[in-house]
């Protein structure tokens, strides 16, 4: 049932992971400060999404291959062929999953990390791009099983912010305020590791255990390590690369070719270790970048993060033999709906209305164009429904929408 006063209703996937009011983690926590959730706050616990015999499904079923596991000891990442070896007859691939090759360093106090779990474990694909939509920032999902009273890595921070959800056993987690307040990508821990280890030893922020059910929310660069206790640990990390005001400079910045001053040549024979004679053209082409970015209308900026964001992000899974079935059946009265996390602009030329997508744009007669609101707008309806076209109309855009990958028949 929904929340109304967590804000589940708008944010349902991200509601799963805090225990405030998705509006007050917006204002307060969000890219600012350090947010523990125990389970006995949240709707309910992450069993749903992982478990222990997840784990060695995927490690002993699934052929899982590097970079989508790694194992790493006291801080340092173990050699792949610690555990991994080829595939065997009909699989000859050098690099898939060893299991007793991981049962030897997991027992030896390994830890292993199960990474890109939201492209490979269908709870969690499901999950994340449900999460993707509320944050409105790429993030994916690794998995940490970490053996009893285990550290796995040294104290650091990531560049990305992270919920840590605990999935099953305890995990003992140490927080310290940054050295490096929001780092960017190009600024990884191990660039200030002096400063991070000193940092480490001081009093924590936040110095909890978490149990099966809590959330940890880290903004990035907060440093944190964290030891498993007397059993397994198996928590999933959710990492979140959030667009700073730094993308939408470099966004900003694109548009400098627009200006001719800024496209000139510095002047010949200019010595650039003399900075009485640089300092007026860089003065001269911080005005002229002054005046371009102020004639710049923020849609530009705006479209290549967006860019970025559909390249970085998928759409709902669509089942190519499902959909040929379900278009084969297709009937004014089939039940469908928008395809999710699939954004589109819908525009009118003359006498077609465009749909534009992330890897497609489909262009269908303007009479279509009610009906096409009304499928993105959202909600599962039938062709009959749909306004502004006869039904025998309707069944023909609805067929062309599955096709597309538009539209999709839910089963």
């Amino acid at each position: 049932m929904t929340d109304p006063e967590r804000g589940s209703s708008s944010r349902p996937a991200l509601s799963r992971c805090i225990s405030v009011p998705a509006d007050e983690f917006a204002a307060r926590y969000w890219g600012s400060q350090p947010l523990l959730s125990p389970a006995a706050e949240l709707d309910r616990g992450f069993d749903d999404l992982f478990s222990v015999a997840a784990v060695d499904e995927l490690i002993t079923r699934r052929g899982v291959r590097t970079p989508f596991i790694r194992m790493a000891n006291e801080g340092s990442v173990l050699a792949a062929s610690s555990y991994t070896a080829p595939g065997g007859f009909g699989a000859e691939i050098a690099d898939q999953v060893s299991s007793d090759k991981v049962l030897a360093e997991f027992a030896g106090g390994a830890t292993i990390v199960l990474q890109g779990l939201h492209r490979l474990w269908p709870p969690i694909i499901d999950f994340t791009r449900e999460l993707i939509d509320d944050l409105g920032h790429p993030a994916q999902v690794n998995a940490y099983v970490t053996p009893p009273s285990s550290q796995g890595f040294d104290a650091h921070y990531d560049t990305h912010d992270v919920f840590v959800l605990q999935v099953s056993g305890e995990k003992h987690w140490r927080i310290h305020a940054p050295v490096l307040v929001d780092p960017l990508r190009s600024q990884p821990w191990d660039r200030h590791r002096g400063a991070v280890a000193r940092a480490a030893t001081g009093e924590p922020v936040i110095d909890a255990v978490l149990r099966p059910g809590d959330a940890l929310y880290l903004p990035r660069g907060w440093i944190h390590s964290a030891t498993a206790l007397g059993a397994t640990s198996v928590h999933l990390t959710v990492g979140m690369a959030a667009y700073t005001r730094a993308d939408l400079v470099d966004a900003l910045l694109r548009e400098v070719g627009d200006n001719a001053a800024l496209r000139g040549s510095l002047p010949l024979g200019i010595d650039l270790r003399d900075t009485e004679a640089i300092a007026p053209v860089v003065a001269q082409t911080i005005q002229a970048l002054i005046e371009t970015l102020q004639q710049t209308d923020a849609s530009r900026p705006a479209a290549v993060l967006a860019d970025r964001f559909d390249a970085a992000t998928r759409a709902e899974p669509i089942a190519p033999l499902s959909t040929l079935e379900a278009l084969a059946t297709l009937d004014a009265s089939t039940p469908v709906r928008w395809r999710a996390s699939l954004p589109v602009r819908v525009t009118t030329i003359d006498d077609r209305v465009r749909i534009v997508g992330r890897a497609k744009t489909l262009s269908l007669p303007v009479e279509a164009e009610p009906a096409v609101r009304r499928l993105v707008a959202g909600g599962v309806v039938a062709p009959s429904e749909l306004p502004g076209l006869d039904t025998e109309s309707a069944v023909v855009v609805v067929r062309r929408l599955v096709r597309e990958g538009f539209v999709v028949a839910p089963a």
